[in-house]
């Protein structure tokens, strides 16, 4: 799973799909295969602001596009939001996906990568905020000590 989410594309390639989407979208013909390929060039992109411009030309397809592919742009908006951290969207679409689709493996795999994300950095973030009452609570008795001397 790591491959899909450490997978980048170049600033070249992404340069072409953006100029080929761009040209197609002034003259009113953007396919939804070129607006897909664009998407998922920015999803690859070390760039957040990238990665969620993808997600929002996702997101389109997914509302205005062809219904059979509804669980693909599932999948890949699923890669988008877990690429931004937003795991509980990740999380939802991947539901969604697997209630339709329960065997998929790549879904799966998503899905407990992000579980797994989750667990660790909200271990993460309960050892953050920990520490730091530690720290508050050393500061404090310090500075109690120091004021009954």
């Amino acid at each position: 799973m790591e491959e899909i989410l450490e997978d980048y594309i170049s600033s070249e390639d992404l340069k072409k799909f953006e100029a080929v989407y761009h040209n197609h979208l002034q003259d009113g013909t953007v396919t939804a295969r070129e607006q897909f390929d664009y998407a998922w060039c920015l999803i690859r992109s070390k760039y957040p602001a990238d990665i969620r411009r993808g997600v929002v030309l996702l997101e389109d397809l997914f509302l205005n596009g062809d219904a059979t592919a509804k669980r693909d742009y599932m999948y890949y908006l699923a890669i988008g939001h877990t690429k931004l951290k937003d795991y509980n969207r990740a999380l939802k679409l991947l539901s969604k996906f697997l209630s339709i689709e329960p065997t998929n493996r790549q879904a799966q795999e998503l899905q407990k990568y992000v579980k797994d994300k989750m667990r660790k950095e909200g271990l993460l973030g309960m050892a953050i905020v920990g520490g730091a009452a530690l720290a508050i609570g050393s500061v404090v008795g310090i500075g109690m000590a120091l004021a009954k001397k």
